[in-house]
């Protein structure tokens, strides 16, 4: 039997540090039929002549460059529109591919509509951080979109999807991270596996998307965000775009929750968000790892709407989260 296809999208932007690292080991792939499609989102620095290095060396190797910067969706988007394969996979331009990562992906992929994988954290110069994935979340199997709700745990590093996909999840909204669209649609489609296994060094800096470690406000002492109110909203727009998708299992329940949702930011108290949350805390909350002896405390702080936090804020000078 032949071996399907596998596209990997490549996004770079001013890459050059670690790029190189990262092109070995997406060519050094143990699985053959694949194709590197690589968009470089108008870089300054020397990461679009070590790509143009790289694909006079080898021809599977499909490059395009953006006139202006694009942002990191939208790039993505584009490397999506140029794949030919039956899978895609994404990757970052930083991180550290294990030769078997596209093999057991295509192995494990059967039905679902997605699989992923466990990752392991190193940092900037290449040393592990001794921590997994599957350390910081939980990692989720199955078919239930309402886990992507308020979380995530599908990594665009980690995951192979089926092209038919693409037609469900463009064009990307730059406002939201793909990979946590990507995984919120293929649980509506269908089912989601996760091989447990660490397929990718994944590399945690300053310049990461994504800051899963919390290293910049670990890092960075003056690095804040406005929980109560910037993050809030945030989720509520996040909430309304799931809401919006036209493929949703259970339309009735998205609506329900972003309504909840967002009553609890225009108002005092929020007993119905409250008993919506225990009501569905194993679901929403699956991602996120918490001690159950914080899982009652946590649902009675719920009851509490912004207004209220504010007030508290104010007075105390600190979050009643």
């Amino acid at each position: 039997m032949d071996e399907p296809l596998i596209s990997i999208a490549l996004c770079v932007y001013n890459g050059e540090r670690f790029l190189r690292e990262q092109l070995n080991s997406l060519i050094n792939q143990s699985y053959e039929n694949k194709e590197i499609i690589a968009v470089d989102d108008n870089s300054t620095d020397g990461s679009w002549d070590i790509l143009l290095e790289y694909q006079q060396q080898y021809p599977f190797i499909h490059l395009y460059k953006n006139e202006v910067n694009i942002g990191y969706s939208k790039n993505f988007e584009k490397a999506l529109q140029f794949c030919n394969g039956t899978y895609i996979a994404l990757s970052d331009q930083d991180d550290i591919w294990h030769p078997e990562k596209l093999l057991q992906l295509i192995r494990e992929i059967g039905n679902h509509q997605l699989v992923y994988h466990d990752s392991n954290f190193i940092d900037e110069n290449g040393a592990t951080l001794n921590k997994k994935m599957s350390d910081v979340i939980n990692l989720y199997d199955g078919d239930q979109p309402a886990v992507f709700l308020l979380f995530n745990c599908v990594s665009g590093h980690s995951c192979l999807f089926r092209k038919d996909l693409l037609k469900h999840i463009l064009p990307f909204n730059p406002n939201f991270f793909h990979d946590h669209w990507i995984a919120y649609v293929a649980a509506n489609l269908g089912t989601i596996h996760c091989v447990r296994e660490s397929l990718v060094d994944y590399r945690q800096h300053f310049s990461n998307s994504t800051d899963i470690l919390n290293y910049r406000k670990t890092v960075n002492k003056h690095y804040h965000e406005n929980r109560d109110v910037v993050k809030l909203e945030r989720e509520l727009k996040w909430v309304r775009h799931c809401a919006g998708f036209t493929l949703n299992k259970d339309p009735a329940f998205v609506k329900k929750f972003a309504e909840l949702f967002e009553t609890r930011l225009h108002s005092y108290l929020s007993v119905t968000y409250a008993r919506f949350v225990l009501e569905h805390y194993e679901t929403l909350y699956f991602i996120q790892k918490t001690k159950k002896s914080k899982r009652n405390a946590f649902i009675y702080r719920q009851i509490w709407g912004l207004k209220s936090k504010l007030v508290w804020n104010r007075m105390f000078g600190k979050s009643a989260k």
